[in-house]
């Protein structure tokens, strides 16, 4: 038996739940998931943006409970440093958490405008400019990495929690058809095949519940 637990709620509609979730899985952390019902209040505020707090995913590990996903990171990167979740060097590690940073507390036009839908695709969606400048930050923080760190990932070869917090945004730019340039596409594409990310859309896409208030432009 899983010595840790890891609550989430959606894998279609949840970004959150996804990041902590790749999180855990390339830390190697061997871990059961509980899922939270829809009908709870709570989750649906948080996946609705109407909840100033973000309470799920939620990790219980070795009696220790963190509810936050950067908290989260930090604490399997403590835990399993092996792992790599964040750069051994020390310049990459600060600009990893300072990306990281910025995902968790930022981008909110992003969020709102396009909310992730894994089931979902929209051809000619229309991107306002508040989005767009979330998605040209994004795109350029992404073109920053790639210079200075090489690729293939955001801090190079390895995965880190630099991209587990960017994933979700790749998931969004390929459900509302967003147009990238080639070197952001193929990042897109390299994280979009990973094996933990196919393993989550499959299971999103047999999620039998559904939110009308996110599924009704669809």
């Amino acid at each position: 038996m899983a010595q840790a637990v890891l609550t989430i709620s959606s894998k279609n509609y949840s970004s959150w739940c996804l990041r902590g979730w790749l999180m855990a899985k390339w830390a190697g952390l061997d871990f059961e998931e509980k899922i939270v019902a829809f009908d709870d209040p709570s989750v649906r505020a948080e996946l609705l943006l109407q909840s100033s707090s973000i309470l799920v995913p939620a990790l219980i590990h070795d009696r220790v409970s963190i509810w936050d996903t950067l908290a989260i990171g930090e604490y399997l990167h403590e835990r399993f440093p092996k792992a790599g979740l964040l750069p051994a060097d020390p310049t990459a590690r600060a600009h990893c958490r300072s990306i990281c940073g910025e995902m968790h507390s930022g981008f909110g036009a992003l969020r709102s405008a396009l909310p992730v839908n894994l089931r979902g695709t929209k051809p000619g969606f229309v991107v306002w400019s508040a989005a767009q400048a979330d998605i040209d930050r994004i795109l350029k923080i992404w073109r920053e990495c790639f210079v200075r760190w090489k690729g293939p990932y955001l801090f190079g070869k390895k995965l880190t929690l630099a991209d587990a917090m960017y994933a979700p945004v790749c998931t969004r730019f390929r459900t509302y058809c967003v147009n990238l340039d080639p070197e952001t596409d193929e990042y897109c594409e390299r994280i979009m095949t990973l094996p933990t990310m196919l393993e989550w859309i499959e299971a999103a896409k047999l999620e039998p519940e559904e939110m009308p208030e996110l599924d009704a432009e669809f």
